[in-house]
């Protein structure tokens, strides 16, 4: 069996719901030892997450089910002089801790970044928050949405009649999960030529941001206002979604030979010799005149017959999927972006693996979401507990 990138990497994640879980998940698919830290109640906000109760009574949510496999969960209340004890041991030989608490509540437990740094020199600590570790709105509460709509995301999201608009899915937290995993990721490797641990101060605002670059180096560069297009694309023209006989098709012609490529296809030739139309900017000017011929042909014939005609001439198209189409497609299959995993007390259960194929080292879903606490004996074991101090310490509420 081929070795993992992180594997012999401890990891202790104390983080809660999605934007931290993000980023440990995909630590935990390269191989990391990721141990979940929660508190002995009730676990992360995210195990009663989900639009199963049944689940969410189990603290087994679906929220929670879908970014934990590969972890192993252990409680600790970290407020109670005990649990700070024996989280300073876990620190000892850990190599990364991630939080996604608000800015100061670690240091107010005494187990900050400064803390633990003198307990392990080498720790790469990643604190996770809406709006970093300092600045005026800091210590403010953040969920996705929020972020959404403070980035300027919202606003540039939608047409003229629904605007501003969210986007279906937590892209903020998701983000920032990738670009704390990302961090990590680069803190290890400095870590290896250099023996140095270091903090990491990661805000969900800071980033999506950068996702948004063209629309923002328009505006930054250009001192363009960005303009509300809806499914249009604003770099080019044809590109954006239009109807077919049966429903819609996406078609990004960006290229002067992918428009002209799109005339032949739909048999349209005189569109080529069209002033309106001859050139990309002029194309882009006079979309609103564009956008109607091309839909008179296109709804001569069904999707499906569009998308292959255009994809053989080389003009990027497809169809709109819905969600469980997506999931479902062939090529997403072929990929094996998804992975069934059982999961005691629920069933078999499908879970995004890791995305990135690596040939050599290949990430993979090994085991499922654990249950609360369910790798106690084998952690509090190994630090040397025997189990009747453990049982003493759950009776006291410390784990």
């Amino acid at each position: 069996m081929s070795k993992k990138i992180l594997e012999g990497i401890k990891v202790l994640d104390l983080t809660n719901v999605l934007s931290g879980p993000f980023t440990t998940l995909h630590l935990a698919l390269l191989g990391a030892e990721v141990i979940k830290v929660e508190n002995p109640k009730d676990g992360d906000l995210a195990r009663k997450l989900g639009i199963l109760p049944d689940l969410n009574k189990k603290l087994m949510g679906t929220s929670f089910l879908a970014q934990n496999c590969n972890k192993l969960s252990i409680t600790l209340n970290t407020k109670s002089p005990e649990g700070k004890e024996l989280f300073r041991k876990l620190v000892k030989d850990a190599d990364v801790l991630v939080e996604n608490f608000r800015p100061g509540v670690m240091d107010r437990l005494g187990i900050g970044y400064k803390a633990l740094a003198e307990i392990n020199s080498k720790l790469i600590y990643c604190a996770i928050s809406g709006f970093g570790q300092t600045g005026p709105d800091a210590l403010k509460p953040a969920y996705d949405q929020i972020i959404q709509g403070l980035s300027g995301e919202m606003a540039v999201n939608g047409d003229e009649r629904l605007n501003p608009l969210r986007t279906g899915f937590p892209v903020c937290d998701t983000v920032g999960g990738l670009n704390a995993a990302f961090a990590v990721m680069a803190a290890l490797f400095h870590r290896e030529r250099t023996g140095e641990g270091q903090f990491i101060d990661v805000a969900l605002l800071d980033s999506i941001m950068p996702l948004m670059g063209w629309v923002a180096a328009n505006l930054l560069i250009g001192g363009e206002q960005p303009v509300l297009m809806g499914n249009d694309n604003f770099t080019a023209a044809p590109s954006g979604t239009f109807r077919t006989q049966d429903g819609h098709i996406n078609i990004a012609a960006n290229k002067q030979e992918q428009w002209e490529a799109v005339c032949d296809v739909l048999d349209l030739p005189e569109l080529k010799t069209d002033p309106r139309f001859q050139e990309r900017d002029t194309r882009k000017k006079n979309r609103g005149a564009l956008t109607p011929l091309l839909e008179a042909r296109l709804a001569q014939k069904p999707t499906g017959f569009w998308v292959e005609a255009l994809n053989a001439k080389d003009v990027p198209s497809g169809n709109i999927l819905s969600l469980e189409e997506a999931l479902r497609q062939p090529q997403v299959q072929h990929r094996k972006v998804l992975q069934k995993v059982p999961v005691a007390g629920v069933g078999e259960v499908e879970v995004f693996g890791l995305t990135a194929l690596f040939d050599k080292t290949p990430g993979s879903v090994d085991a499922p979401p654990p249950a609360l606490g369910e790798h106690n004996a084998r952690i509090y074991g190994a630090l040397g507990l025997s189990e009747g101090e453990q049982a003493e310490l759950k009776s006291k509420g410390v784990i």
